[in-house]
């Protein structure tokens, strides 16, 4: 009995982190791009994977475009910090929820089925908005200050 019981223990303890799964992958990556994932920085590198709470953070000299799984296009411009808050995708009915945080920086967005199928499924925050997406593009901006354009 007690042969099975360890390996099982085992699984359990790194199950949450086996159990992440890939919600989009870094297409376009320019200059300094790093992932935030469990307090570790992991190079944002052409083809690395994103995870529902990622921190995606480009240097003065970077810039990155994140296609996710809907195919929604993301695209941060330099010195830029987005968190991928929340995201659920059902590929069989395009539905599900996708929030994220633009803390500073650029962000250009077109967005892919989920928005497409449930306008207001998507939306971005900033310090000073929050921005529900209903169309198919837009572009937003945070500075230093605080302030959203």
């Amino acid at each position: 009995m007690i042969r099975w019981m360890l390996p099982v223990a085992l699984a359990m303890c790194v199950a949450p982190q086996a159990l992440a799964t890939d919600i989009g992958q870094i297409k376009v990556s320019k200059g300094s791009v790093t992932i935030e994932r469990a307090s570790q920085a992991i190079p944002g590198n052409l083809g690395a994977r994103v995870q529902q709470g990622d921190v995606v953070k480009t240097g003065a000299d970077g810039s990155v475009g994140i296609t996710m799984s809907d195919n929604s296009l993301l695209s941060a411009g330099p010195n830029s910090v987005l968190a991928l808050d929340q995201y659920a995708f059902d590929t069989t009915t395009n539905q599900g929820r996708f929030d994220a945080s633009l803390a500073k920086g650029t962000l250009a967005v077109v967005s892919g089925r989920l928005a497409k199928q449930s306008p207001g499924s998507m939306t971005v925050r900033t310090p000073s908005a929050i921005l529900a997406v209903r169309g198919t593009e837009f572009v937003v901006s945070a500075d230093a200050d605080h302030a959203a354009r």
